[in-house]
């Protein structure tokens, strides 16, 4: 898995980006923080793009993005031809979206897990490889935008 992580937010999801990104840089993570930088009213498909625009150019990059209910930024993010964007608000569903899905963005809801989930979402979605197999017959069956 890489180690270089791409980070980005609205602002309902900046405090809890704000602590995933010293979270990670403890790790020894390689994070791009692509914004927002405080809590003041953004639209979150600017950074949603950015993020996704950003995988479509490079596959060295994996995406963590959070927004107030993973929706917005996880509908833009899907919006770019090399992502796959999963909703995780627990670990079972970030291990199953890598595992079975090789995802390559994880979106979580910044208002609805704590600290201490984020992290747990972001370890087990980080540290946890495509199986392949049966899974990527189905995963290559999405179409490219």
């Amino acid at each position: 898995m890489s180690k270089k992580i791409l980070l980005a937010s609205d602002h309902a999801g900046f405090p809890m980006k704000s602590h995933l990104y010293h979270w990670l840089l403890k790790k020894g993570y390689e994070v791009k923080d692509l914004g927002t930088d405080g809590e003041e009213s953004v639209d979150y498909p600017d950074f949603g793009h950015k993020l996704g625009a950003i995988i479509d150019e490079s596959d060295e990059y994996i995406g963590l993005a959070l927004c107030g209910s993973a929706n917005g930024m996880n509908m833009s993010i899907s919006k770019h031809s090399k992502t796959r964007s999963a909703v995780c608000w627990n670990t079972e569903i970030a291990y199953l979206a890598r595992l079975h899905n090789n995802a390559n963005v994880c979106v979580m809801p910044g208002r609805y897990v704590t600290q201490n989930q984020a992290e747990e979402i972001a370890e087990k979605f980080l540290g946890t490889e495509f199986e392949g197999g049966r899974h990527e017959k189905r995963v290559n069956k999405i179409p490219l935008k």
